[in-house]
């Protein structure tokens, strides 16, 4: 006796959502070239001013990292104690908030660390931050 089978359905592929989805790109499109449009219609002549400084985007943190042998890295880079210093200070001068994380090594000797932080303060950088791992994190 001949056991009786079903056909395979094919698969098909559903195009319904992604045509959803690609007239919901159009329609964020157009509305926001409609706002801008909107913005240009009006001839404003700005105002003009002498001491203005252009808009700088917000810098990003600073990391200094402090190995167990008390070697200071910016990056990749080796730094000295004196020119640790001058890069803090510029920094802070280019942005009176700039924030400085500090990554000493857990295995190091605190004075490290506390050599960068005295540093920070001395620079007038205000905003510091240690650098941490929470107990069961992966990672070297």
């Amino acid at each position: 006796m001949p056991i009786k089978t079903e056909a395979l359905e094919e698969p098909t592929l559903i195009l319904t959502p992604m045509v959803d989805i690609v007239m919901l790109i159009m329609i964020f499109f157009m509305v926001s070239t409609e706002f801008r449009r909107r913005e240009s219609q009006y001839e404003i002549q700005l105002p003009k001013v002498t001491d203005a400084k252009p808009l700088t985007p917000l810098p990003d943190e600073l990391v200094v990292n402090v190995t167990d042998d008390g070697t200071i890295y910016i990056g990749t880079e080796k730094k000295t104690i004196e020119e640790l210093e001058a890069e803090i200070r510029a920094a802070h001068e280019r942005y009176a908030e700039q924030v400085v994380v500090i990554r000493g090594d857990g295995e190091g000797r605190y004075q490290n660390v506390m050599t960068v932080l005295n540093l920070c303060k001395r620079t007038g950088i205000r905003n510091i931050q240690l650098a941490n791992r929470i107990d069961g994190e992966g990672g070297p």
